[in-house]
């Protein structure tokens, strides 16, 4: 049986909030891991090049003592290798919107943030992050159900782009 897609009137805009959906990414892209050890610092190069491709670590979350289990390469990537100086340089628009949500410890944030942190128009990372957000797995505030555009079911945020 087919599965129905929904869609929604709700448009993003120069506010909607962004971040890497790495869920999508897993389901939609089988080489992501490969896409993500090349961003490793040297450091980590090393040290993951004996582990299993899927190593879970445990993180306890500095806010709420709470302990989650969390992908040990996305942690490398967000905690350390994304926050080394030279990270965001040399490199097109789309992988550096990705590696500065990368470097912001993948908190959402809008085409008007991202554009002032990387010092290039917020509509222009717009219209490419409207073209090129399931390349980079890249999307609004998820909702749980997979969907195709937007989709207000999750407590009034829209679901992935």
């Amino acid at each position: 049986m087919n599965e129905v897609k929904k869609f929604s009137l709700v448009k993003p805009t120069l506010q909607t909030p962004f971040h890497i959906d790495f869920e999508w990414w897993q389901e939609n892209d089988r080489n992501w891991r490969v896409e993500l050890r090349s961003l490793l610092c040297a450091e980590h190069q090393a040290a993951f090049a004996e582990l299993p491709e899927d190593q879970m670590i445990d993180w306890i979350d500095p806010e709420t003592a709470e302990v989650q289990q969390m992908d040990g390469l996305e942690h490398a990537l967000i905690s350390h290798c994304a926050r080394r100086e030279g990270f965001l340089e040399n490199t097109t628009m789309v992988d550096a919107v990705f590696r500065l949500l990368l470097a912001n410890g993948n908190a959402p944030m809008s085409a008007q943030e991202l554009g002032a942190r990387l010092n290039r128009p917020a509509d222009m990372i717009f219209a490419v992050s409207q073209r090129q957000c399931a390349h980079v797995g890249a999307g609004t505030r998820r909702a749980p159900q997979p969907s195709s555009g937007y989709d207000l079911t999750d407590a009034g945020r829209p679901a992935r782009v």
